[in-house]
Formats: C-alpha cells, sequence, structure tokens
C-alpha cells in the first residue's frame, strides 16, 4: 500500500555520515510497466561489486507483470529489494516515493536509475567514494545501451551529442545561473543520480509530476544547489541508458524534449516501451 511520502520521517542527520563506515546506501528504481527489460536491470544491479545497498522498486501502477518480474529476477540473486507502489503516475511522483521511503527506513545516501538501464559494475563503489568525500549531489556519464537492439553508427554518437548540447545550454541558462543557486550547474539523468538524505529533505527533493510536465532530475539538481555548493559529476558513475526515446522522437524531437519539452509527441511517456 503507498503512503504520501510527504508523511515519512527524514533520516537521522548523523555527524558520521561522510564517512564510508557511516553511508548507508539505498538504490531507487521508478517502473511503470517494464516486464520486458526490467530484469537485465536488476541483474545489473546484482552484478556492482559494491553490493552493501538496499534496493526498492516502485511501482508506477503498472497494468503488466513488472513487480512478478523484479521479484523473479531477484530470486535468483541475493539483492536485498524492496517492492513499494506510487499510485500516481509519473517519474518525478514516483522517484520521490522511493527516495522518502529510502531515507525514511535508514538510507544516508540514495542513488536513482531507471528500468531500462545498464549501471556499469562499479556504479554504487563510484557513488559511496563520491559520497565519502562529501558530495550531496553526484552525476556521471550516460552512455547507450547496444543490447536492447544493434545500434546503428549514428546512435552511437548521436546520444553522447545530444547530452553534450543540453549541458552546454544548462550551462548557459539563465535560470541555472540565479545568485541563490550554489556551486556549478551539473546536467544529471535522472537515471544517473545521487543524493544524500540531509540534501534531498532540505530541498524539497523530486517534484512530484509526471514525465511531460517538468524534467524532475534538472528540478532536483537546482533544489539541491539552493542548499548546497557539493554538486559532482564524477566520470566512473556510469550508466548504459536505452535509446528507445530516440527512436521513437527521433533526433530533433529527442533534442527538442530535453531542451524544455519542445516536442509534443502523442505518446510521452516511453516507458513500457519496447
Amino acid at each position: 500500500m503507498s503512503r504520501d511520502p510527504r508523511d515519512l520521517p527524514a533520516a537521522d542527520d548523523g555527524s558520521d555520515e561522510t564517512e564510508p563506515a557511516g553511508i548507508r546506501l539505498w538504490v531507487v528504481v521508478p517502473a511503470w510497466n517494464e516486464e520486458r527489460g526490467i530484469g537485465a536491470t536488476m541483474s545489473a544491479l546484482a552484478a556492482q561489486r559494491d553490493r552493501d545497498f538496499t534496493l526498492v522498486v516502485v511501482d508506477n501502477a503498472s497494468t503488466d507483470a513488472t513487480v512478478a518480474e523484479v521479484e523473479r529476477a531477484c530470486a535468483a540473486s541475493t539483492l536485498d529489494v524492496q517492492v513499494i507502489t506510487e499510485p500516481r503516475k509519473g517519474t518525478g511522483a514516483a522517484a520521490d516515493t522511493g527516495v522518502r521511503h529510502a531515507i525514511a527506513h535508514g538510507a544516508t545516501h540514495v542513488l536513482r536509475t531507471d528500468a531500462d538501464t545498464l549501471p556499469a559494475p562499479g556504479w554504487t563503489a563510484a557513488a559511496r567514494r563520491a559520497f565519502a568525500g562529501g558530495a550531496d549531489l553526484v552525476t556521471g556519464p550516460m552512455r547507450a545501451r547496444s543490447d536492447e537492439v544493434r545500434l546503428k553508427v549514428w546512435e552511437r554518437a548521436v546520444l553522447p551529442a545530444v547530452i553534450g548540447v543540453c549541458q552546454t545550454f544548462g550551462r548557459l541558462r539563465p535560470s541555472n545561473r540565479s545568485p541563490e543557486l550554489h556551486g556549478p550547474y551539473r546536467m544529471s539523468p535522472g537515471c544517473n543520480l545521487g543524493v544524500s538524505a540531509r540534501a534531498y529533505v532540505a530541498s524539497g527533493g523530486f517534484p512530484r509530476t509526471a514525465i511531460e510536465e517538468v524534467h524532475e532530475d534538472r528540478e532536483l539538481v537546482n533544489r539541491v544547489r539552493r542548499v548546497s555548493g557539493r554538486v559532482e559529476l564524477h566520470r566512473d558513475l556510469v550508466v548504459h541508458a536505452s535509446v528507445r526515446r530516440l527512436r521513437a522522437y527521433g533526433l530533433l524531437g529527442t533534442l527538442r524534449w530535453y531542451l524544455d519539452h519542445g516536442h509534443h509527441p502523442d505518446v510521452v511517456d516511453v516507458r513500457g516501451l519496447a
């Protein structure tokens, strides 16, 4: 049964949380109609070199067998996994529910990825090192998956190029350079983002929005920047992401989508697409 995450208590902000031994790491995966692919994401998380984390999958009102597939995949591993529900459909709402659930159950730091990604084997270890150094929000490279379909040559180059354009635009965007924001702007895709419990609670966390309403990852970055300057990019924090949005929207549509939802496709939420 889902609970409003705003009713959940905040985690204890003990002074040891920046020490490796004091980092209680959780991973949050929002999922909607991902029965065909979430097993691969679970396998990638089970293959992490640093397995000292708790996994929470947020079922975002799926109408397929997503939950059953998560349970099947995790039964074959020793992952410490919890499945919770968020009936309000939207990546922001589901991510916020998952992060607040983790914090309420003792997390000092939370990583988020999506249900169509493959985090690299060193992903959680890299995040732990970054958090041990005092980071409040961390992100890293997002690379294209090559296991779903045979990638075309242009697709291998396009995803990094699109990200690069968005990063440049983000750094120059006036709303990302406001005086009340601390530290540099870091483009932080929702599939590769980590945050301390302290900064999450202080900032207000992810906006509880649908995917077409606002880029909840960018909003979280700027919310955290209002309370902390420790927003960091770490090159060894790597996630391989699906190219299905690129396939669904096309090159120009994908670029316009990431630049303030300038593209308005018939099917907005590509979660659940093959």
